[in-house]
């Protein structure tokens, strides 16, 4: 299960690049007129006769092939067009006058040939998939069968050049947008984004010539986007003074942040975990100052105070409330692809006279940026780090006996954190902490205490990347577990301004006193370093980099937008669909991009069937769910349609959350260890979206205080699993090696495709690149490994 710490967060990686070829659908109908010959021929059909006609030639005359040289350039819209028109009625005669056409959807997988067969394979294979799970109903039209397998062969035919073109060597968006959209879903989003992107470029033949040219005009009015501040009149009313605060991890900055919220009358703190929130939390509590603590799926408001502080995650930050000053922590994640947004919308929305936000040095730029174009006064403060920080030289290389007391080990899954905490107490005979997202936030107090301490025997603390957003832990050293981390789609290697972020936290151990007082102050020199010698490298590297400052900041479109350019299409259209329309055609300045999170897009069809407003599925697609958990579909599906025919919410009552895990016991269960504490993070993913939605619909959702009690009976079934499961040495080595070539093979990919220099790439020529040998060598390491 994923740590629930990002709660409320909206998930999931926006694809960055737009698809021209999408375009063509919005050109005007007279442009696409196939030859006279044509037209005095075509087969009748059932349904909407001309609309199916004008869909086909349309279809026909962006795809059938052409006699484009590999050096061609298309330079626009129309031209790229009036290159397809001549060649557009054969292929549309043929399936017009009694040829099958879903004889064209019947392919072979082995008739490919070149350097991208497997990934053509791949592409078609994925497109057999869509036709099969999607309903002619689903594309927002009406269709029969025919003319759906009519679009499908026209759609492959499209595939198909977009390859031919890709074995000349042009693969560069500008010149072959189809299949380089194609290429970099996959690569970036493996086989379910592959997905997703060719059932969206499908449904855009589909769809989008329906509407005339001033139904189009009118889309674009509405989805201008480049001024989102103008979304929050409110707090345009005030004159604002943003303090940025910048510098490296350990530099003081939120410490003085926090300050000013604490030498104010009333103020909030937006954090990017559930875990921060609650330790700023706590952190007034301690004061005596009375604060509420409000995250996706807890609140607690003071009962004995009419005024009172706030600390929330930034998903929840209020929008409607005033303060004197609010501070928004982590502030270079406003460029995140999944959450940026959350960020972007509380600095332009938040009303608060002085608005501190913290981060690193990359975001100011863009924080400045945003300031001017809205008149707000922006002062930047910038930090340097309070102790020295260097990487080592060498690994552990797995040698539990040379742990020194204050180091962190940092590993990314939460079986490998307890395994890793019960060998190094096996291994060294002393005692090792552990602390991440989703333990309870007594716990994790109790853990942090206990490894802050210098004078008792919790020499370690293994913990999970967290810790890299600024978690209050006297920390000598930072040992990496590992460079790579799974992102909810894969495998993948650490980022450097990731890797520069969690190492960043060493360098603040607080030693013993020494008999006269006195404490050494060699120790508070940060030392970063990994388990094994393979990743140590990436590490020193990050260190030695600059990070390139953040271009643009984040932005999602609003609900009450989306409910407003839904309504131009038919009922039945997709939400994904729209969703991703609105990306498509939407206007936004070069200070912002627009974000959709896969996650956001899964949801919405997964319970595309089920009759909600355009309003609640929103509110559904936002909803943090671990999709990959056992039942999670099944409950989710559950709880939407209690939503959408408003019926009785009682948890006891909804038969799709697996309450029956409680009564397992570990002795009694006939699995795998791994398989029990699947049941269990399965209940917990339950359990957590009934609490989320209880907050949402107070009035359907009515048994929160029992959800709490079961959520904490799970917590302690899960404690108790973790504790009892554990790798031996070997299998975390190999398991290790194994995410390491997975996360290798990911970023050959990235590199084949030039994303980790986007904008360079653009203006790079085309390199001979074959995605499917990098994919094979992945993959022969990874058999090798096993």
């Amino acid at each position: 299960m994923r740590a629930l710490a990002q709660t409320g967060a909206f998930r999931g990686q926006l694809g960055a690049a737009c698809l021209r070829l999408r375009h063509l659908s919005t050109s005007s109908p007279l442009s696409r007129l196939p030859p006279k010959a044509t037209q005095s021929k075509p087969k009748p059909v059932k349904h909407r006769p001309t609309t199916h006609k004008s869909v086909a030639k349309k279809l026909e005359t962006k795809l059938a092939e052409t006699k484009l040289g590999s050096h061609s350039r298309v330079d626009s819209v129309s031209s790229f067009i009036r290159c397809y028109e001549e060649n557009s009625s054969h292929r549309y005669t043929q399936l017009s006058q009694g040829h099958d056409p879903s004889a064209r959807l019947r392919f072979d997988h082995g008739q490919y040939s070149g350097r991208h067969k497997i990934f053509r394979s791949t592409v078609l294979g994925r497109f057999q998939g869509v036709l099969s799970r999607l309903g002619a109903a689903q594309f927002g039209v009406t269709l029969g069968e025919d003319e759906l397998s009519r679009h499908a062969a026209l759609f492959m035919d499209a595939i198909d050049h977009a390859f031919a073109l890709a074995e000349k060597g042009v693969t560069r968006r500008d010149r072959n947008p189809l299949f380089w959209n194609l290429r970099d879903a996959f690569i970036n989003k493996d086989v379910k984004g592959l997905s997703k992107e060719v059932q969206y470029s499908f449904q855009s033949f589909i769809v989008g010539q329906r509407f005339s040219k001033n139904i189009k005009e009118s889309h674009k009015r509405l989805l201008d986007f480049r001024f989102p501040h103008e979304w929050f009149p409110a707090t345009r009313m005030m004159q604002r003074t943003i303090h940025v605060h910048v510098g490296p991890t350990n530099s003081g900055k939120t410490y003085n942040a926090l300050k000013a919220l604490e030498n104010s009358k009333r103020g909030i703190y937006a954090g990017p975990l559930r875990l921060l929130a609650t330790e700023v939390y706590q952190r007034f509590k301690a004061k005596n100052i009375p604060c509420a603590l409000i995250t996706g799926e807890e609140v607690r408001i003071p009962e004995d105070a009419d005024q009172y502080f706030s600390s929330c995650t930034v998903e929840m930050m209020p929008l409607n409330s005033r303060f004197d000053v609010a501070v928004i922590d982590e502030i270079q994640m406003i460029a995140d692809h999944d959450r940026g947004n959350a960020w972007t919308t509380a600095v332009l929305g938040v009303q608060a006279k002085e608005v501190h936000v913290c981060g690193e040095e990359r975001a100011v730029n863009v924080i400045k940026a945003m300031c001017a174009s809205i008149g707000d006064k922006c002062v930047v403060h910038r930090y340097e780090r309070l102790s020295p920080l260097k990487t080592m030289d060498k690994a552990l290389n797995g040698d539990y006996s040379s742990l020194q007391k204050g180091d962190a080990i940092v590993a990314f899954s939460r079986l490998n954190l307890h395994s890793l905490k019960q060998r190094i107490e096996e291994k060294t005979g002393r005692r090792c902490a552990i602390i991440y997202g989703s333990l309870p936030p007594e716990v994790r107090a109790q853990q942090a205490a206990l490894f802050n301490d210098p004078n008792n025997d919790y020499d370690f603390v293994v913990a999970s990347d967290a810790i890299g957003m600024g978690l209050n832990l006297e920390i000598r050293r930072v040992v990496l577990e590992s460079v790579t981390k799974f992102d909810g789609s894969q495998n993948r290697l650490l980022t450097f301004p990731e890797i520069k972020q969690i190492g960043g936290r060493a360098g603040r151990y607080r030693s013993a006193q020494n008999p006269d007082g006195s404490t050494d102050e060699t120790e508070k020199v940060g030392l970063v370093t990994t388990m094994d010698k393979a990743d140590l490298r990436s590490v020193q590297r990050a260190f030695q980099r600059t990070v390139d400052d953040i271009e643009a900041a984040c932005i999602q479109p609003p609900a009450g937008i989306v409910e407003r350019f839904a309504s131009y299409f038919p009922p039945d259209t997709p939400l994904s669909y729209i969703l991703k329309k609105i990306q498509e055609t939407a206007t936004v300045s070069s200070l912002y991009r627009i974000g959709l999170g896969n996650d956001i897009l899964e949801i919405a069809d997964i319970i595309q069937d089920i009759p909600l407003t355009i309003h609640d599925r929103m509110t559904f697609c936002y909803l943090p769910v671990a999709l990959r958990a056992e039942r999670a579909v099944e409950v989710l599906r559950a709880l939407a349609r209690i939503v959408a025919t408003n019926s009785k919410g009682d948890l006891l009552d909804i038969e799709e959350i697996p309450l029956e895990f409680l009564d397992i016991n570990f002795e009694e269960f006939a699995g795998t260890g791994q398989q029990y504490l699947s049941k269990l993070e399965s209940l917990h993913v339950a359990v957590n979206q009934y609490v989320w939605l209880s907050y949402r619909y107070a009035g359907v959702f009515r048994s929160q205080a029992l959800a709490f009690h079961v959520r904490t009976l799970v917590e302690e079934k899960l404690m108790e699993t973790l504790e009892r499961l554990n790798y031996s040495d070997e299998q975390l080595e190999h398991k290790r090696k194994s995410k390491r070539l997975m996360a290798k093979s990911w970023n050959a990919n990235r590199t084949a495709l030039g994303e980790d220099r986007a904008d360079e790439a653009e203006r790079l020529p085309d390199e001979d690149l074959v995605v499917d040998e990098v994919i094979e060598d992945g993959q022969q390491e990874l058999r090798a490994a096993s």
